[in-house]
């Protein structure tokens, strides 16, 4: 996420860090960095220009140039501002209105406009709501039919219309079957296209009216850069949309519609898609964000992840087990079963501080092999040398190897990590993990 931008900043605080006292010439070629690297991520330049005028000004006072810590106090500016940009707070969803609450799902055709309905849908469910999902898209082959086998995989209700009926009656229809039958939350998936043409704006404005839409989604493709953001300000102006909901930004390495979206369109970013499961709509932080991007992290999101994906019981487990002092091999897989719970493993990596420009190197592909090459190795030792890694002499070592399919090297290598492992995790036990969290959030905002 973000990784071009992530690795320019991380570049240019580390050569400013070098030096003990910073000039204004050493500020202001900071700025230019900053400004190509923002231009090159596909920022809007009239947020590029704002955005580094107002790092200069501040970054040039007497405050940060006088200062014993100068390039940490530059970084502060720097976060500072890319929270503004982003939005300043998180803004959550208004779910205050007399039932049912109408909802349109719109944007330009491949946005992800489909998945974000049946997550958004998930999401009311989650939260005690009762949601009921229609498509009116009429156009798209089988649009209706991916929605339908959506909602049914987030056991949301689904009306399911006749492809051939025009979508004004399909949306009023479904607005008169969520009065009669009690569901507070009406979401509506609308048809997109490819660009946005006059055609699609009229029937999506019309279905507006006529169902009397109280909030209105518009889906972008973070990938696309400036192309969403103008789609957005777009569709702004034609429905007054209440907020954005960005799409696909796990695998977005510039991050110029997140940065432009608020200032083009002067609406907030409600949520974020950050994942290939139906779980993977998340509220959006501002705060947070600028955390990831400058490789702060974000502890925050880590917690709830966990929260959400992990059992209290197995995790008070675990940990009671490391408390001790002695790791088994089988408290490494279940702590491999916990990670996989949550997600794929680049994606909270990016929110421990420190991890945030590795995280996006990872290549999910590799090491998923890994980690299934680790299981099987595992999976091939007894009972006892999994509870004791003591006992793996060298015959012990072949069998396993064998059982495995890896080579004795392989399996040494693991072996090694996995002392290196329980070790850490003997020195965190004891207080280290909370000293070493200490330290980063101490280096990173000081």
């Amino acid at each position: 996420m973000f990784q071009n931008l992530k690795t320019a900043f991380s570049k240019t605080f580390d050569a400013m860090s070098g030096k003990g006292k910073l000039k204004e010439s050493d500020v202001l070629a900071a700025a230019r960095e900053i400004k190509l690297a923002l231009l090159s991520a596909d920022v809007h330049f009239a947020v590029v220009k704002d955005f580094v005028e107002k790092v200069s000004v501040q970054a040039v006072g007497e405050k940060v140039l006088s200062s014993i810590t100068p390039a940490q106090q530059f970084t502060k500016i720097v976060h500072d501002e890319l929270v503004i940009a982003l939005g300043k707070a998180h803004q959550p969803f208004d779910f205050a209105s007399s039932p049912p609450l109408v909802t349109m799902v719109v944007g330009l055709q491949g946005s992800g406009k489909t998945t974000t309905a049946a997550r958004f849908a998930l999401l009311c469910k989650k939260i005690g709501r009762r949601p009921l999902l229609v498509s009116v898209d009429v156009y798209r082959p089988a649009a209706i039919s991916q929605l339908k086998i959506m909602a049914e995989k987030c056991g949301v209700d689904f009306i399911d219309a006749d492809p051939k009926t025009k979508p004004v009656k399909i949306a009023k229809e479904a607005r008169r079957h969520a009065e009669r039958f009690g569901y507070d939350t009406l979401i509506i998936d609308t048809a997109g296209r490819l660009h946005i043409d006059q055609l699609m704006m009229d029937e999506v404005s019309e279905i507006s009216k006529k169902v009397e839409a109280q909030r209105i989604l518009y889906v972008a493709d973070s990938m696309t850069g400036q192309d969403a953001v103008k789609a957005a300000k777009a569709f702004n102006e034609l429905l007054e949309i209440t907020g954005v909901v960005l799409t696909k930004l796990d695998g977005d390495a510039r991050g110029g519609a997140a940065l432009s979206v608020k200032a083009v369109t002067g609406k907030p970013i409600l949520y974020v898609g950050t994942g290939e499961r139906i779980e993977d709509l998340e509220p959006f932080y501002p705060e947070r964000m600028a955390g990831r991007i400058l490789g702060m992290g974000d502890v925050v999101s880590l917690v709830e992840q966990v929260q959400a994906n992990v059992d209290q019981g197995e995790a008070e487990q675990i940990a009671k087990k490391l408390s001790g002092g002695r790791v088994t091999f089988d408290d490494f897989v279940e702590q491999l079963k916990m990670m996989k719970k949550m997600g794929p493993l680049e994606k909270f990596m990016g929110m421990i501080p420190g991890f945030g420009v590795i995280a996006d190197k990872i290549d999910p592909v590799t090491l998923e092999k890994e980690l299934r090459r680790k299981e099987a190795m595992i999976s091939s030792m007894t009972k006892s040398e999994r509870s004791n890694p003591k006992l793996l002499n060298g015959s012990r070592r072949k069998r396993i190897a064998l059982g495995s399919g890896v080579s004795v090297t392989d399996l040494n290598r693991f072996i090694k990590e996995f002392e290196l492992y329980s070790e850490m995790m003997r020195k965190f036990s004891k207080g280290g993990m909370k000293k070493l969290f200490k330290g980063l959030t101490t280096q990173a905002f000081s």
